[in-house]
């Protein structure tokens, strides 16, 4: 059954574990929802009634093989709808996630498609995230978060988080975006295609690298 609901909790879950391992407790997602633990808790046990979902009480929560295929499929909504924004109506990377979020509800398979094929079925959105294909397959490569990188590390940068607006302009200003060549100098600064760039506030908790 379609629910917007349903689909943000799976998306949510999904989104969790593409650049960690650690599965999502009740606790992480209420927070990452804004909602009260006993509602996404009360969630969490319609999910797993669904098979949606595995979960045990006071457990982190895994997506099921059905759970996972629809979460992909809305992740892929999202993601392509962001991406044809950028490219084919001038938004800027900065602007497109709330608007994503209303689209992806409501465009048909046949739009959907439609968008894929006009921009070539891309494998990445503007933020560097792996837009999954029809199937739910991704394409991945091994990666480290800036912050855990080491002084001297070299590495392209693969993914740029969406969730601070205000961080993804400072650092399109320093030229950090997906595909841009970066060298960790310390904790505070890298270069950016040789150039020196001191990291805003928040950056190296926001931006990946190839490892």
């Amino acid at each position: 059954m379609a629910s917007p609901a349903i689909d943000d909790y799976l998306k949510r879950i999904y989104q969790h574990t593409e650049w960690q391992t650690e599965r999502i407790t009740p606790s992480q997602l209420a927070l990452e929802l804004g909602l009260a633990p006993s509602s996404v808790t009360e969630m969490v046990q319609k999910l797993a009634a669904q098979g949606l979902v595995t979960h045990r009480p006071y457990g982190p929560v895994a997506l099921s093989d059905a759970g996972a295929a629809r979460a992909a499929a809305v992740i892929r909504r999202h993601r392509l709808i962001e991406t044809w924004l950028v490219r084919e109506f001038g938004y800027g990377w900065d602007e497109v996630h709330d608007e994503a979020e209303v689209l992806e509800h409501s465009i048909s398979d046949r739009l959907l498609d439609g968008i894929d094929e006009r921009l070539g079925h891309p494998p990445f959105d503007p933020h560097g995230d792996a837009i999954p294909d029809a199937s739910g397959h991704v394409r991945r490569e091994a990666f480290v978060l800036l912050a855990a990188a080491a002084p001297g590390h070299s590495g392209r940068v693969l993914r740029v988080s969406d969730r601070d607006p205000a961080l993804l302009r400072a650092l399109e200003d320093g030229g950090v975006r997906p595909g841009a060549e970066l060298t960790v100098t310390d904790a505070s600064a890298v270069a950016v295609d040789g150039a020196p760039f001191p990291l805003p506030a928040g950056a190296a908790a926001a931006v990946w690298l190839s490892a």
